[in-house]
């Protein structure tokens, strides 16, 4: 049988596992996806690729304070650039991590999180994408799948082309599902797995499945801008939430004060957050499915009082959505900015603490 013929029969075995779209996964896996962080730079942009390095990254005693902080998960980023080339080596590096994490009471999120692929345009990205899972795939099948949920990818793009992405995604999902017949399998929307690409998705007829969405908006606000490195960032970063009055506080000229203004002339506050929030919500209601926040943060450079209650606001909609959550990232800057790699037992920053509704573990 060659491979077409057998990709094609997997997606049929797919579709035939249920008759609606109507997502189940089991009660207790859904109560470990509820809070979350993601490590960023673990198995993504390793500063050290020796198997030293890579064990050591991160200590037990770290894992476990995260875990009495009250996270009961982490997403992992994946780089199948790093896995593919030292594939036997890497993958056992792998999941001996995911083991530990596990093995401190925290489920493990596995998404591939490919850097240089452009999975919309070329092909053999796309087969590198599914050679990577027929190789991972295995190794989680050896963990507890109460506590493992592989991520098809993180963030794909596929702009104007849902259905591009929709058959790629049923065509990764056939390669993954008869290596992992009981895991719960994590997709996600086109468009950088925004919450517009999310409710535009038509969801799998698999039972066992989340749905997972991206959260920084306005993103003027959570990462400076980012998306045009010509703009004033320390003047971005005095730009308040929820928006007051004045709303611009600094001296600013040209296109860094007309992207000010128009901020604060959408005066996004916690209600504006909310409605955004709700079309995930009622998406996941009409079509009977589990959802989760897999991303959300803010730029650890924007003002304090507006990235707290940025955070804090994000994450109280959320959990009114009944909605888990991840925050980006533990050794990120949009999340508790723990240097890389992390040294013995990171304090966790307090105040983002208690805007994520958490506590300090100590």
């Amino acid at each position: 049988m060659n491979s077409a013929v057998k990709l094609a029969l997997a997606v049929f075995l797919v579709a035939l596992t249920a008759t609606a779209a109507r997502a189940a996964p089991p009660p207790d896996r859904v109560a470990v996806l509820q809070r979350g962080v993601n490590l960023t730079n673990w198995f993504r942009f390793p500063a050290r690729q020796d198997a030293a390095s890579i064990r050591t990254y991160m200590s037990d005693a770290a894992m476990a304070d995260l875990h009495k902080a009250g996270f009961t998960f982490v997403r992992l980023a994946v780089q199948p650039e790093f896995l593919l080339g030292a594939t036997a080596e890497r993958t056992a590096l792998l999941g001996e991590a995911i083991g530990r994490l596990q093995r401190q009471g925290l489920g493990v999120v596995v998404e591939l999180h490919p850097t240089t692929w452009h999975l919309e345009t070329s092909a053999a990205d796309r087969e590198r994408l599914a050679s990577t899972w027929r190789v991972v795939a295995p190794v989680l099948a050896k963990l507890n799948p109460k506590l493992t949920f592989p991520e098809i990818v993180n963030e794909p793009v596929f702009s104007g082309d849902e259905a591009g992405w929709e058959a790629l995604q049923q065509q990764l999902l056939a390669v993954i599902r008869p290596a992992l017949p009981s895991s719960t399998i994590v997709l996600t929307g086109n468009d950088w797995s925004s919450v517009n690409g999310l409710v535009g998705l038509h969801p799998v007829a698999d039972p066992n499945v989340v749905y997972t969405f991206h959260f920084y908006e306005p993103s003027v606000l959570t990462t400076l801008a980012e998306f045009d490195p010509s703009l004033d960032k320390k003047a971005l970063a005095t730009l308040p939430f929820p928006v007051t009055d004045p709303c611009v506080r600094v001296s600013v000229t040209g296109q860094t004060a007309a992207v000010m203004r128009y901020y604060c002339s959408q005066h996004w506050d916690a209600a504006m957050l909310d409605a955004r929030i709700a079309l995930v919500a009622d998406w996941a209601r009409r079509n009977g499915v589990v959802v989760l926040a897999g991303e959300f943060g803010a730029s650890s450079e924007l003002n304090a009082p507006a990235r707290l209650a940025w955070l804090g606001d994000v994450r109280r909609a959320l959990e009114e959505q009944h909605i888990g959550w991840a925050l980006w990232g533990y050794d990120d800057r949009m999340g508790f900015g723990v240097p890389r790699p992390p040294s013995g037992r990171p304090v966790l920053n307090p105040e983002l603490l208690n805007a994520l509704g958490l506590h300090s573990p100590g």
